[in-house]
């Protein structure tokens, strides 16, 4: 469980984050929903500790995220920011290497080899391991970043727009794929993400997001309503019955 008990981050007298009392259950993916400048990624960066909080506190599993060593820190929770920037040089097998740092410090054995291979065929990047960054299309070097931190073999993933960038055909085999990490690997995936009907098909929870704090949180069938969506998004959203369960409609 990821536990946030009165979270409070000031940037001025206008702008700030929180308070925020926050529960994620472990397991399953929880999304960050909410408008432009919510803090939906300010919020993910100080669960991750790559930004600091100036007031409350964090725990991922029990360990209290500010005082908790980094290299144990590494072993519990994995962050995906959304600024990649990548060495063209770097073939996705090593990219994804790095991910287990935290466990091999850069020599990597038979055990870290074999968790490479697993994480790329689980990814279905096999026939690029061998590929440079550079040479790949864009989808397919989000799904290497994604390898490279699944492949840190943590229980905790946080990853900050993913989709970003992703055409709608690899946003979907994406969230398949994260859908699958959640289900097949046992990880508790906490995302942001943009497209409310992502966080409704995928998701097992929502959390809404909106000027600094938390608003709402539950299951889809709780956050996908005319009424909710549209008091987040201060826009009229209308639900209707998909092929596939709720979708929303801007309007």
């Amino acid at each position: 469980m990821i536990t946030l008990t009165d979270v409070r981050k000031n940037y001025s007298d206008d702008v700030a984050i929180g308070p925020v009392d926050l529960r994620i259950p472990a397991g399953g993916i929880t999304a960050l929903v909410g408008p432009n400048g919510a803090g939906k990624s300010t919020l993910l960066t100080m669960i991750g500790r790559l930004l600091g909080i100036d007031a409350g506190t964090i725990e991922i599993a029990g360990y209290d995220v500010a005082r908790t060593a980094s290299k144990d820190l590494a072993k519990i929770v994995s962050v995906l920011r959304q600024e990649n920037h990548y060495v063209t040089r770097l073939t996705v097998r090593q990219l994804v290497g790095f991910g287990r740092f935290p466990h091999s410090k850069g020599r990597l054995n038979l055990a870290d080899e074999r968790i490479i291979t697993e994480v790329i065929d689980f990814l279905h990047l096999g026939d690029l391991e061998h590929r440079y960054l550079d040479e790949l299309s864009g989808g397919q070097r989000q799904r290497a970043y994604v390898a490279m931190v699944l492949a840190q073999d943590t229980e905790f993933v946080l990853l900050d727009e993913p989709l970003n960038n992703l055409d709608m055909r690899h946003s979907v085999q994406m969230m398949q794929h994260l859908r699958d990490a959640a289900e097949q690997l046992g990880r508790t995936i906490v995302i942001v993400l943009h497209d409310i009907n992502f966080a409704g098909h995928y998701a097992d929870h929502i959390c809404a997001v909106k000027d600094g704090a938390v608003i709402e949180f539950g299951p889809p069938s709780e956050i996908m309503t005319d009424a909710v969506l549209s008091r987040v998004f201060d826009t009229p959203v209308q639900v209707v019955d998909g092929p596939r369960g709720p979708l929303a409609v801007y309007f």
